[in-house]
């Protein structure tokens, strides 16, 4: 059997158009021909990430950004806000690294309270917050503009966004909100395969970085921002990667950014009311639900494991069937990057064919 199309929150669907373009000639990447690829980019990148300031690449998975923005902005203390396996794990790796650190820890399926953070912060000693905008294993979406409003509050708090799972699905203002490290996988909504991080900095950022001591060199911010500066990077980029990353910001800018962000709230819609039509409960609360993928409730008790399996079988499709400790008693449906109506309707068509003998079980 062929590998199955994904519907599964990441990595997603590769369309053969971005593979095309990855597949352009090697080039040096110490030379004329990889700054003018890097040149090209970066203000469509500005421009998806809504920032004047420059957009970094690294060569790494999110959580290389992830643990390089405790190792270089946090010289106090870290507030971790912790809803789900990714925004917990933040946590963990701030104590990895040594930090003080402190969080906020809502129940899995629950949306970060802004004003907890504001009584949080009010004791004093922090310096850094982190927060995971679209926690992709719970499906909740975080109040993002309320949360940082109540950062801004105080003096000398940055902010860290984790935007892997929402960036060029929904908007994120960068700039505006004062977002200071701003971070994404491309193997999400951008809908390309894992590898790369794209990342930016406040100015504040910057300066904070300076005086932080031991960044090493791998993910020292200002190797970014000195290589940067000279549109390159500080080690091997991955070129393939980033030719099909220069597509994908084409054909987004192509299809607008006001219609992308309405594509992915019509498809996520269409998921939700195919689970709510077989009695199914949304496992975030209306008001903060993920606009990329569907948490599903399995208040129906059936055997998740056996849907994902039968659906693979007889459709050759994937969907997940729920991550960390909510594996099983809940699944998740992904509607970002590059599916359209006529594939979501195909997907749910599918899972309607399946459904009657899950259910019957």
């Amino acid at each position: 059997m062929s590998k199955p199309k994904l519907f599964s929150p990441g990595p997603i669907n590769v369309t053969a158009s971005t593979y095309e373009a990855m597949s352009a000639p090697m080039i040096g990447h110490r030379g004329k021909d990889f700054e003018e690829l890097y040149a090209d980019i970066q203000p469509k990148l500005q421009t998806v990430a809504k920032t004047t300031q420059p957009v970094y690449i690294s060569t790494s998975s999110a959580w290389g950004v992830m643990e390089a923005s405790i190792r270089n902005l946090v010289q106090k203390k870290v507030l971790n806000l912790c809803c789900g396996a990714f925004s917990d794990k933040w946590y963990d790796v701030a104590q990895r690294c040594g930090k003080n650190a402190e969080k906020i820890q809502a129940e899995w399926g629950q949306p970060i309270d802004p004003e907890l953070v504001r009584a949080k912060l009010a004791e004093g000693g922090f310096d850094t917050v982190t927060l995971v905008h679209n926690e992709t294993s719970t499906g909740v979406m975080n109040p993002l503009e309320e949360i940082i409003a109540v950062v801004k509050s105080f003096d000398d708090v940055l902010i860290v966004v984790d935007t892997v799972s929402s960036f060029s699905a929904v908007s994120v203002e960068t700039e505006k909100l004062g977002i200071d490290c701003l971070l994404a996988g491309v193997q999400k909504a951008l809908a390309l395969p894992p590898g790369i991080t794209i990342f930016s900095l406040s100015p504040a950022a910057v300066e904070r970085t300076q005086s932080t001591p031991d960044r090493g060199y791998y993910f020292d911010f200002m190797e970014f921002v000195n290589n940067g500066a000279k549109n390159n990077t500080p080690s091997t980029p991955p070129i393939t990667l980033i030719y099909g990353l220069q597509h994908k910001l084409n054909e987004i800018l192509a299809e607008g950014l006001e219609n992308r962000y309405a594509r992915h709230e019509e498809l996520n819609q269409m998921v939700t009311e195919w689970a709510l039509k077989y009695g199914f409960e949304i496992f975030s609360p209306e008001g903060f639900r993920s606009k990329t993928l569907v948490t599903i409730a399995n208040n129906l008790d059936i055997d998740v494991s056996l849907l994902v399996k039968t659906l693979r079988e007889k459709h050759n499709f994937l969907i997940n069937g729920g991550y960390g400790k909510v594996k099983g008693s809940t699944f998740r449906i992904s509607n970002m990057g590059d599916e359209t109506v006529e594939t979501i309707t195909e997907l749910l068509d599918a899972l309607d064919d399946v459904m009657p003998s899950i259910i019957a079980k």
